[in-house]
């Protein structure tokens, strides 16, 4: 029987060379494989107790669309800025050569509610950091963060200690 891992295809020297990049698509386009991630992501929600999802753009949204689903939760997109049509608040946060801003709809969260963060990966934590941001400014509480793949010596984990943060599949120095 297959694992999660053995869907994850890595693609060696891409986008630069040196980069062993966690290629998510493989998994999504394979229903066995598409399946199980959303199954063992849910596993990893058993005994939260939360309101809604915060999916991060794009992927975010294709396994927390399923997980929300199947728990009859809200999803609440997390785009790049200029994405949603109606009033958000935004957050910006460094890239390796730059800065990106994502927004939330400004009443997409109400005070008090309990969000899980959800994206496909967690590298360094940035973007998930200023997810983790928007929620709050909005009232809300992340209960935890989600995350498919991680690449723990990025250090993405470490820098939201202060988080509940789980992964289905770590690729650790490999």
């Amino acid at each position: 029987m297959k694992t999660l891992r053995d869907y994850i295809e890595t693609i060696p020297d891409f986008p630069k060379p040196g980069v062993m990049f966690r290629d998510v698509t493989s998994v999504l386009d394979n229903p066995d494989g598409f399946q199980l991630a959303v199954d063992e992501l849910m596993k990893l929600l058993d005994g939260v107790e939360y309101d809604c999802i915060a999916g991060v753009e794009a992927r975010g949204f294709l396994f927390g669309g399923p997980i929300a689903y199947n728990h009859h939760k809200a999803l609440i997109p997390i785009r790049k800025k200029g994405k949603l049509p109606r009033e958000t608040v935004e957050a910006t946060y460094d890239l390796e050569y730059g800065t990106a801003t994502i927004e939330v709809h400004k009443d997409a969260i109400k005070p008090g509610q309990k969000v899980v963060i959800l994206d496909d990966l967690i590298a360094t934590g940035g973007t998930v950091e200023a997810a983790a941001r928007l929620v709050e400014e909005l009232g809300g509480e992340v209960v935890k963060m989600l995350f498919l793949i991680e690449l723990p010596e990025l250090g993405g984990r470490a820098r939201l200690a202060k988080y509940d943060v789980a992964s289905a599949v770590c690729f650790d120095g490999e």
